[in-house]
């Protein structure tokens, strides 16, 4: 499953509402992003 969230409450969003319409179904924010699970690391030269 996939974990998405809003931008403006911050609650988690799941997939099933978003194939309906891309729409918080908590607060109607039309802002979802989806988090990344792992760090990006970077090295610096």
């Amino acid at each position: 499953m996939v974990l998405y969230k809003c931008f403006q409450c911050n609650k988690k969003v799941g997939e099933e509402f978003l194939r309906k319409k891309v729409r918080c179904p908590y607060c109607g924010s039309k802002m979802i992003y989806k988090p990344c699970t792992q760090p990006t690391h970077v090295k610096a030269r």
